[in-house]
């Protein structure tokens, strides 16, 4: 293991096999295990040939996107997790629909509950009236109660299959700003990429349409990695989980392991699972320079209190925890060892490694690792350190630089709910039963759990009713539900 991580690392591996062995008889072996491993962790092949830009939030993103929509000549996949009614989104929804016009064939994903605050139907039937094929991503359904869970939370464009772009930015006037208001852009990152695996990046899109309707005919993707030709010398994997695949969650585990020298986090909803948050401690521990930077400002209030409960265990184990000073800060990003990177959708956190579609690019290229290396810097400059006192409770290193910065509260996603509650049961279970210490971080998840089941005991007692039906009104939906799952499972048997 150590002589992998040496070769993953750049540094040349001292033990007994380099003494008996030539260092060409050996690197490639371990190259190939280590290529091994990270593919099946994440489910991806190492995709050779490709070009990438970083984009650094919507000034530069949404520009690329627009050009890259305006020069398409057959097709254009879309997916994203919110379109909002808005200046952004009439301006995008006015230009697919002028492509489809045109005779480009424009296909269109949008996240059911990402957007039903945001747009309305004129929208959807302007874009479908335009020749636009829209799909709406998982709407409520009566034979699955729960099913609105799972979420589309992937943001992707591809344009004729030459390029592709990969990010956390979603199609609402929050990433750009109300500068005449004094409230700046939100911060996020993407990718653009040309080369071979633009066709990874549509054969994602096309697994997203065909859960939502009928699929994609194979013909008419009409193209393989290997019928486009290379662009650039980048080796990526594009990373496209789906509910309980968790391929980047694997892989994040699997890099938190091997990592020698550095893992510089950034996340907008950080709620760490146990396991994780003991592989960002142990390598903290064996001296990596770990550090996680979140926002201090969001648009999920409840997330604040559930990533700070999370932060003194890595903080006392040496993980160094910065907040975004401006406004919400929603990049999902990773940099490892200087040669190693991710950029995507997915948060460090259950909803997105296990219960949402996600979508990310995986890079393994120093000069990108580099560039993304740098623009962490930039970031940590406009940032403040979180922290422990000499009592051991958080505190800030200093004042921000612009305290009067602070990101207008929205409606948060279920997604981002259903961590929550999974993080407050993680809470409350370990309580409960004592398997392991809670830290003073989690008072306030105690407050908040105590507080509610306080609630349902006096409305439980004073109007039982309240209770009761509620109750017998969701037994009945669910046995409902299943009846008709287990009607269609029947009838298919039958088949």
């Amino acid at each position: 293991m150590e002589q992998a991580q040496g070769v993953l690392n750049g540094s040349r591996p001292m033990s007994s096999v380099i003494s008996r062995y030539s260092e060409q008889d050996v690197l490639p072996p371990l190259r190939a295990i280590a290529d091994q491993a990270f593919s099946r962790a994440a489910g991806a092949p190492l995709v050779h040939g490709n070009r990438l830009r970083i984009l650094k939030d919507a000034g530069e993103n949404y520009p690329a996107w627009l050009e890259a929509i305006r020069a398409a000549r057959k097709r254009i996949f879309f997916e994203s997790y919110i379109i909002r009614d808005d200046e952004v989104g009439r301006q995008f929804a006015g230009l697919l629909a002028a492509k489809a016009r045109e005779g480009v064939h424009v296909r269109l994903i949008y996240d059911w509950m990402g957007s039903r605050r945001g747009a309305g139907r004129s929208l959807w039937r302007n874009l479908t009236e335009s020749g636009v094929e829209v799909r709406c991503f998982n709407p409520p359904r009566f034979d699955s109660p729960l099913g609105w869970l799972s979420r589309d939370h992937r943001k992707m464009i591809s344009v004729d299959g030459r390029v592709g772009f990969v990010s956390g930015l979603c199609i609402d006037r929050r990433w750009v700003g109300r500068p005449q208001r004094g409230i700046g852009p939100w911060r996020d990152t993407g990718v653009e990429i040309e080369g071979p695996a633009v066709a990874d990046i549509d054969q994602a899109f096309a697994e997203t349409w065909a859960a939502c309707g009928a699929p994609i005919a194979p013909e008419e993707l009409q193209q393989n990695r290997e019928s486009i030709a290379a662009a650039g010398e980048i080796a990526l994997r594009v990373v496209a989980s789906s509910p309980s695949v968790a391929g980047v969650y694997r892989l994040d585990q699997l890099v938190a392991a091997i990592a020698r020298r550095s893992i510089w986090l950034t996340d907008a909803y950080f709620v760490g699972t146990t396991a994780y948050v003991q592989a960002l401690r142990a390598a903290a521990s064996d001296g990596v320079d770990v550090r996680l930077l979140v926002p201090r400002s969001t648009d999920v209030p409840f997330i604040s209190a559930l990533s700070r409960a999370g932060f003194r265990p890595l903080l006392e184990a040496g993980v160094r925890v910065f907040e975004w000073n401006g406004p919400m800060l929603h990049a999902k990003t990773a940099v490892v060892d200087g040669r190693w990177a991710r950029v995507g959708s997915t948060n460090l956190n259950l909803a997105s490694w296990i219960g949402n579609w996600e979508l990310d690019v995986v890079v393994e290229d120093e000069p990108f690792a580099r560039e993304m290396e740098q623009m962490y810097l930039d970031d940590l400059a406009h940032s403040t350190e979180i922290i422990l006192s000499e009592r051991r409770r958080l505190r800030l290193s200093e004042e921000p630089e612009n305290p009067s910065h602070r990101a207008r509260r929205a409606p948060g996603s279920a997604g981002r709910a259903a961590s929550s509650v999974l993080t407050l049961g993680s809470t409350v279970s370990a309580a409960i039963t004592r398997r392991r210490l809670l830290g003073p971080a989690e008072w306030t998840i105690m407050i908040y759990a105590g507080a509610i089941l306080l609630g349902l005991a006096v409305i439980a007692v004073l109007w039982p009713q309240m209770i009761a039906i509620p109750l017998a009104v969701i037994c009945v939906w669910l046995a409902v539900s299943f009846l008709i799952q287990a009607y269609k499972l029947h009838s298919q048997r039958k088949k």
